[in-house]
């Protein structure tokens, strides 16, 4: 469901939402990033949800329906932020929604482990004047950990409705629809934040003016501090909803002036509300909440071994090779049976088709065209990423990744990028289409830019497949037994280490070229250790990762599978148009350390990369189809009798690494970049760094 803009450049969420039903309420689902608000979310909803975008934004919001009582609500799941005073686009759509949307009430998400950094934006949306239910989530966590809330005293010092839940364990659901329910009926009376003397004199002369112009729901309290705080946007939004702007614009300037003679720039404005909502925060949080630091010290204690200098990277690249090592040895199996499977199911397509007389040219280009190039993506493709999607889903249940990042942000910081990229990189090993569109957790546009172009990098289940066969023919063929498989996903990690190092270079050349800038900070959520729910983990990394990234693969698959096909069956004098275009590449192919075959395999594997191995055997066996990959021991004879050696290998490993990304992930990159330009140069600079890399073994070589 998009959402647009009406002619005063607002989100008019209200207006767009898609068959509203009546007598339903619109409650907007607010709080930090990592509280559990999706997950309320999802325990309310059930599957009657789907997903909005922001115009004009990277930033999406679920909507969902639950009834309770007999009441109708629609759930505005938006995006999670810190404060409403916006840092990034996410924060940018929250406060919108919040301050300027027509909702029934807010529903203000908090972490009951750490409640006094939620409180802070609690008071500032208690400050907008809309009705607030606070739901202190993750309570069973918080007892786990010695801390204890009085969620009854909290809502005396607040005079909002509290309620306290555990929403993955469903504890507390029920009295929370309650409190949910009677929200509209209650008149609430929050606690509100007082300022200095000089900026409350100040907010008493803008009210009055405010309460005369002032349409719509909007508190005048809270429009009266943004206006003195000066904030461009928000000002704008503020003044459109005012009868006379101009009046209301210079009476808010003459404020902010007296203000500045008392010594009250913008800056110290801002700072001034901010330390307000901070320590009213502390000051609450001290009277609710007692904890003993049971959880805490166990945390600390776990934290100065996964993060430290010293344990930290070892641990990290030792976690990576474990996953590797699981999805080489589990994915083996499965992948071999899928694609018999899928084979035999295409022979008995091709008898279908001739039994209904269907000419043999058409046959064999979907047969052996379309239908086998959707079977290798599929049984290439699927096995692994049903393995390291769920593992690398563990890691985020479990609060690693968070961690990793927090280790990283030292090294990406000094090449110009930020510690959230190491995030985004990690999402590419799983597809690199997933790490472009995770970037949009990255605040910094020119940070977030860096990341998309070097985010390809990273090598996808999509080229492990490749990288995996030259490992295991030419560099691990004489070790036998399970040290092979560790050998083969220690050299895999050695690899991935490799385009790590490749893409903190690109970032550094970026960062003092064209992209130049100071790196950002961040804030990075630390969450808790916790055990992950396994259920949950499976249906999550299958349904929303997996299926939809083979889906994506074999859309742009069965197209190239038809090309693939009328390339190597139309023959222009004694060659295929395959065979001419590999003659053609082979004097490039030659000064790279490859040949003509490996270069095409690389050009024709551009709608996804699981093909790249079955084209170079279509070009050296002169087939006019892709076949099923024979053994090992078969395949390497294959490759060896048309020149392989062990530089070719390594050079067609460099070249898997670093080439253009695949259709996916470049329609990806324009869609999140609207530029043509920076998709062109996110396909241009890893394939000129492994040009050169390839360029530079293969001259060495020679030399010597």
């Amino acid at each position: 469901m998009g959402l647009t803009s009406d002619s005063t450049g607002r989100n008019t969420l209200s207006e767009e939402l898609e068959g509203r039903r009546p007598g339903e309420r619109l409650i907007a689902l607010a709080g930090n990033p990592n509280v559990g608000k999706s997950t309320l979310f999802n325990t309310l909803t059930g599957m009657d949800q789907h997903t909005g975008n922001w115009a004009g934004k990277t930033v999406s919001s679920a909507l969902g329906r639950f009834e309770h009582k007999g009441q109708k609500f629609l759930l505005a799941d938006i995006p999670g932020a810190y404060s409403l005073i916006p840092g990034s686009p996410e924060e940018k759509g929250a406060r919108d929604v919040i301050c300027f949307e027509e909702t029934d009430g807010v529903v203000v998400v908090c972490d009951g482990v750490c409640l006094e950094r939620s409180l802070n934006l609690v008071f500032q949306i208690l400050e907008t004047g809309k009705k607030v239910l606070v739901c202190v989530n993750l309570m069973d966590q918080a007892k786990s950990k010695g801390i204890s809330i009085d969620t009854k005293g909290l809502a005396d010092i607040l005079g909002v409705p509290v309620s306290g839940i555990s929403a993955r364990e469903g504890i507390g659901i029920g009295s929370f629809c309650d409190a949910l329910a009677e929200m509209d009926n209650e008149e609430q009376k929050p606690l509100l934040i007082t300022y200095n003397e000089e900026m409350e004199e100040e907010i008493g002369n803008m009210i009055p003016m405010l309460e005369n112009n002032m349409r719509g729901s909007i508190s005048l309290r809270w429009a009266a501090v943004r206006l003195l705080c000066d904030e461009e946007e928000v000002c704008e939004r503020i003044l459109s909803l005012c009868e006379d702007s101009r009046k209301i614009a210079q009476a808010a300037a003459k404020c902010r002036q007296r203000l500045i003679d008392k010594g009250y720039d913008r800056e110290r404005l801002c700072d001034c509300v901010t330390a307000s909502f901070v320590k009213k925060a502390e000051e609450t949080a001290a009277a609710t909440v007692k904890s003993d630091d049971k959880g805490d010290r166990r945390d600390r204690r776990i934290d100065r071994i996964l993060t430290s200098r010293i344990t930290g990277i070892p641990i990290m690249l030792g976690i990576l090779g474990l996953i590797f090592w699981i999805t080489l040895v589990g994915a083996n199996y499965p992948s071999q049976l899928l694609s018999g499977g899928l084979f035999y199911i295409g022979e008995k397509l091709e008898r279908l088709l001739n039994s209904l007389s269907c000419p043999d040219m058409v046959t064999d280009m979907i047969v052996n065209g379309v239908y086998r190039v959707l079977a290798w993506v599929v049984s290439v493709m699927l096995p692994p990423m049903a393995i390291f999607f769920p593992l690398f889903t563990i890691l985020e249940d479990v609060g690693y990744l968070p961690r990793a990042a927090f280790m990283l942000d030292r090294p990406f910081c000094r090449c110009g990028g930020c510690g959230k990229q190491s995030l985004t990189m990690a999402m590419g090993l799983g597809c690199n289409a997933a790490g472009v569109t995770g970037c949009r957790i990255i605040d910094s546009p020119r940070e977030r830019l860096t990341a998309i172009l070097t985010n390809n990098f990273m090598p996808c289940n999509g080229r492990f497949p490749t990288l995996i066969v030259i490992i295991s023919m030419f560099f691990t063929a004489n070790i036998s037994g399970w040290a092979a498989s560790f050998v083969s996903a220690a050299a895999l990690l050695g690899f991935i280490v490799m385009g790590m190092l490749a893409a903190l270079l690109v970032s550094f050349i970026l960062s003092k070229t064209i992209l130049k800038g100071k790196p950002s900070s961040f804030v990075l959520e630390l969450p808790p250790y916790r055990m992950p729910k396994i259920g949950s983990v499976i249906i999550r990394s299958v349904f929303d990762r997996t299926i939809f990234v083979l889906g994506r693969a074999c859309a742009v698959a069965a197209p190239a599978g038809l090309l693939i096909w009328l390339l190597a069956n139309i023959t222009v004098g004694e060659n295929t148009l395959l065979m001419h275009m590999s003659y053609g590449l082979d004097p490039l192919g030659h000064i790279l350390g490859m040949d003509g075959v490996i270069l095409l395999g690389f050009i024709l594997g551009f709608p996804a990369n699981e093909i790249v191995v079955p084209i170079m055997l279509m070009c050296y066996m002169s087939a006019g189809t892709i076949s099923e990959i024979p053994d090992s021991d078969v395949l390497k004879n294959i490759l060896v009798s048309n020149g392989w050696n062990a530089i070719t290998a390594f050079c067609t490993a460099v070249f898997t690494m670093f080439h253009f990304p695949c259709s996916t992930t470049c329609l990806t990159i324009k869609k999140e970049t609207g530029s043509i330009k920076y998709t062109l140069a996110a396909m241009a600079i890893p394939t000129l760094m492994g040009c050169l890399v390839c360029f530079l073994t293969a001259r060495i070589v020679r030399l010597i």
